[in-house]
């Protein structure tokens, strides 16, 4: 997340979380002054929540860089054992992975992100991964037009109008190409995010026909090359069974 790609105004409560989010995105230390950028604060009120940040623990500074702390991994370890989602999900994943040989991920949209919960590995030595915890915008990949695709009207409307501006053709257009994945059942890339990465996403539903996110399948393009489709109905049907199993439980 940029500074022109945050809102145009900030309430001070939230500055401090306003910070922990970006280092959350970032997934790596940073430099004040790269969070400076990234948030647009003043270099006094960004130092002030770090030190808050830092004392509760959430923070840890080194060399100059600020990074998720401690804390922060409890909240992280207290999601995975508490998801909903994560829970239901895992075993249709592991299954989807297993019988594509391919990577899968359990992606969902979080502001104007698609960010990863969770990832089964391919046990091919040559794999494609989207790191758990990973996000990039809801923009390209198969993974991003997918959950934004079947975001709430308002919400999809909201990111588009951010990413591509109000009335623009390139909104247009991205609208137009999301119509026609919620009218296939799901989205596929090639290259868009990674290089030599093919991927194929699906949404997830619970019991309120909402979607509650989408599972992507990653493989490199000399392996899925002649297989798409092959690939994309194994997609579909794991998250279909995710899906009853969500509504389910």
């Amino acid at each position: 997340m940029t500074r022109s790609a945050l809102p145009s105004a900030v309430a001070t409560s939230d500055r401090v979380l306003q910070v922990l989010a970006v280092l959350a995105q970032q997934g790596r230390a940073m430099a004040a002054t790269e969070l400076m950028e990234h948030t647009g604060m003043a270099r006094s009120t960004l130092y002030r929540q770090l030190a808050r940040l830092k004392r509760w623990g959430f923070v840890l500074e080194s060399d100059g860089g600020y990074a998720p702390g401690p804390l922060s991994l409890q909240l992280a370890l207290g999601f995975d054992l508490a998801s909903h989602l994560v829970r239901q999900a895992r075993p249709g994943m592991v299954e989807l992975s297993q019988q594509s040989q391919e990577s899968v991920g359990l992606i969902v949209a979080v502001n104007d992100q698609a960010i990863c919960l969770d990832m089964v590995e391919s046990h091919h030595s040559l794999r494609c991964s989207f790191e758990k915890g990973r996000s990039v915008p809801l923009r390209t990949g198969a993974s991003a037009k997918c959950v934004l695709a079947h975001l709430p009207p308002a919400a999809r409307d909201a990111v588009l109008d951010s990413q591509w501006g109000t009335g623009t053709p390139e909104r247009e257009a991205a609208r137009q190409a999301l119509e026609a994945i919620r009218k296939a059942g799901f989205a596929t890339s090639e290259s868009e995010v990674d290089p030599g990465v093919w991927g194929c996403s699906v949404p997830l539903f619970g019991a309120s026909r909402q979607a509650a996110g989408a599972i992507t399948l990653m493989a490199p393009v000399m392996r899925a090359q002649g297989q798409e489709a092959a690939l994309i109905r194994m997609v579909v049907v794991a998250a279909a069974r995710i899906s009853r199993q969500l509504v389910l439980h």
